[in-house]
């Protein structure tokens, strides 16, 4: 019997436990969901106004945007195999399918190309000619165009070490491991270290536009201003002596005898460096190269000289010049404005078919006082919420 009563005192303990455990909302309209709620019974009087609307809203912002896409005017240029098909003696013809171009006038000389090689330094010069046939308001663009280059893989995006972009003398076991594998050559500290800074792209462009020609006057060109202002904010001179650093190992070219105390890069001053180093999201992408934000572009024969540095083959790319001018949406580009013609042909293709129906087959519509989702039960124990304190409601 002793065991029996410690039995049910051990469970009338436990019952307790479970009691005070018990973990279920308090019985108030705003914890078990009963306060009053709006629920819309779609009917066709109601959606078709709002399909005309969707319609009428989107028709006109989408027209808007093609109009004003349509305004911009610009040339594309794909060199990339300027190398190997250009004529070294004479300008040939560029194949049209490496040329777009989009002005409010029709071009009427094709772009041309040629290469220059010089066999003692061993660089090329790709020098491309062309027609502006009609004046072009500022702004000007000049943009280089990437194909099939991955910014975007996670191990690329995160190879830099920000604190040594800030200017930061930065020990070799203090830079981070993003950096790896570049990170250190030898004994000495890669600067600036990481795989983005190592792939820098680094054709160059002249910093005008030659008139060709009847066009004598040049149109100037400049670099500056280029990087956001978050960036050119973000980029210190550094503090490295140059017995401490050597430049990454695709910069050779530009650097064959490593850094002396002359030569160190300002990154704070190096705009190309810093558009390249804000990685695009895309494996298609256009980076600022150089601008001109104060004068016309006036129509006639010009000339870009493009040292060719940059090899897109072994990674199956392509690289384009793009001359182009800007709007308020900005580039040329369709997208936007045809999505949105769409959204308001969808709706406005609904709000005929539904309004056909309701002509054709019309349907009574019952009345909505007799709509009740509630249990019955449920229903004539429950009090109203107009007349729960709000303190039951909490």
């Amino acid at each position: 019997m002793a065991w029996l009563r410690s039995r049910k005192a051990k469970s009338s303990k436990s019952n307790e436990n479970l009691t005070t455990k018990s973990r279920k909302p308090p019985n108030t309209a705003f914890r078990q969901q009963r306060l009053r709620a709006w629920q819309p019974i779609l009917s066709p009087q109601s959606v078709l106004p709002l399909l005309i609307l969707v319609s009428a809203i989107f028709a006109p912002i989408g027209v808007a945007l093609i109009i004003t896409a349509n305004n911009v005017q610009n040339l594309s240029i794909d060199y990339s195999h300027c190398a190997t098909l250009a004529q070294s003696d004479t300008f040939s013809t560029i194949p049209s399918k490496y040329v777009r171009s989009h002005f409010k006038k029709k071009a009427s000389v094709s772009p041309v190309w040629r290469l220059q090689n010089d066999t003692e330094h061993g660089n090329s010069t790709c020098e491309l000619q062309f027609e502006i046939p009609t004046d072009l308001k500022k702004s000007i663009y000049v943009y280089y165009r990437l194909t099939k280059f991955y910014q975007n893989h996670r191990k690329y995006v995160q190879s830099f070490d920000i604190k040594q972009l800030k200017g930061e003398n930065i020990a070799a076991d203090d830079l981070t491991s993003d950096c790896d594998p570049l990170q250190t050559i030898g004994d000495k500290i890669v600067y600036p270290c990481g795989l983005i800074a190592n792939s820098l792209f680094n054709d160059t462009y002249q910093m005008e536009l030659s008139g060709v020609n009847e066009t004598q006057l040049p149109y100037a060109l400049t670099n500056q201003n280029i990087a956001w202002s978050a960036d050119r904010n973000r980029y210190k001179k550094t503090t490295y002596n140059a017995s401490q650093i050597v430049p990454p190992p695709n910069w050779a070219q530009k650097y064959p005898d490593g850094y002396t105390e002359a030569n160190i890069p300002d990154l704070s001053q190096w705009e190309e460096l810093q558009v390249w180093m804000r990685t695009a999201g895309l494996p298609t992408f256009y980076k600022l190269a150089l601008k001109n934000e104060t004068s016309t572009l006036p129509k006639g024969m010009y000339q870009m000289n493009i040292g060719l540095n940059y090899p897109v083959s072994m990674f199956g790319g392509s690289k384009a010049f793009i001359l182009t001018t800007n709007s308020v949406i900005g580039g040329r580009n369709m997208s936007l404005g045809v999505l949105y013609l769409i959204v308001a042909g969808v709706s406005i293709v609904f709000g005929i078919v539904f309004l056909v129906k309701l002509i054709i087959q019309p349907r009574k519509l019952g009345d909505h006082s007799f709509l009740s989702f509630d249990d019955n039960t449920e229903t004539e124990n429950r009090p109203g919420t107009q007349d729960i304190s709000v303190r039951e409601i909490l």
